[in-house]
């Protein structure tokens, strides 16, 4: 068996006293799809900085194609929160931009415009454009360097429901047709189980791994199929720490005392102590 696209193995990371992320281990073959999900503050995306080549001072090894990571390499490629396209660029520039300048002539640029339907704003500008739009040109500049591995942050949160659908089934194509291998960060298990082939639950303080979810469903996937809600139960319950119960507050409301009344003589607080006290004044 050929080795993984990527082995991770973070012994711990630290941000001066405080350890973010303890014993990680994670190996993703070429061409799976694999989310992380988690409370925020568990690593998930410092995780992401360090396969990136970003975050160089932790213990332990990352292996990107047998090699350790370093920035700006073409074999991986990262795609934020945000488009964080360039104000100053055309859309095709900013896609083509790791060419240097005029890299929007590269012809890759127009082929990577039209998968993701921005063939006709190749000389727009950024602001012309809308949020999903944008997201989609910053998943066009993911891809212009072929890189073996894409990592994405959040990729999909500033959007709404409908573009978010819409941009998560375009990633998939694109993925697919490049034979992008994909690592995501996502708060939205709905998403990490539609989208990928396993999904790698954390847990905080320090971050370290509770488990994983195989979502083993052919693509493409129908949004209902019920094998993917339970793939999504699953998730939950390991986020919950393997408990499956839910927060119940009706028997402490129930419990509690009920509110004061206000009290409508002089001592009431505020204008209705002054509408007390005018109303007792005689005309």
């Amino acid at each position: 068996m050929s080795q993984p696209l990527l082995q991770l193995q973070v012994e711990e990371k630290r941000f001066r006293t405080h350890r973010v992320i303890d014993r990680v281990a994670l190996d993703i073959r070429a061409g799976e799809t694999v989310s992380l999900v988690g409370p925020s503050g568990c690593g998930k995306s410092t995780l992401l900085r360090i396969v990136a080549g970003l975050e160089t001072d932790y213990a332990g090894r990352v292996l990107v194609k047998g090699a350790a990571p370093q920035l700006h390499s073409p074999d991986v490629g990262f795609i934020f929160q945000e488009p964080r396209l360039l104000p100053w660029l055309s859309v095709a520039d900013n896609v083509g931009f790791d060419a240097g300048r005029h890299g929007g002539r590269h012809p890759r640029v127009r082929e990577l415009l039209a998968e993701v339907g921005l063939a006709a704003f190749a000389d727009a500008w950024p602001k012309q454009l809308s949020g999903g739009m944008a997201q989609r040109a910053a998943i066009a500049r993911g891809l212009f360097a072929q890189p073996a591995l894409l990592l994405l942050d959040e990729p999909f949160s500033a959007v709404d429901a409908f573009t978010r659908m819409r941009l998560q089934d375009l990633l998939l194509s694109v993925a697919a047709h490049h034979g992008t291998t994909l690592l995501l960060v996502t708060h939205d298990i709905d998403e990490a189980v539609y989208l990928s082939d396993r999904v790698v639950v954390m847990n905080g303080a320090p971050g370290r791994i509770a488990g994983e979810v195989a979502v083993p469903q052919p693509r493409p996937r129908d949004r209902r199929d019920p094998a993917l809600a339970r793939a999504e139960a699953e998730v939950l319950t390991l986020l919950d720490g393997g408990r499956q119960e839910h927060l119940d507050t009706a028997a402490d409301i129930a419990a509690a005392p009920p509110p004061a009344a206000a009290p409508v003589d002089g001592s009431a607080p505020g204008f209705l102590a002054r509408a007390a006290s005018r109303a007792s004044v005689p005309a």
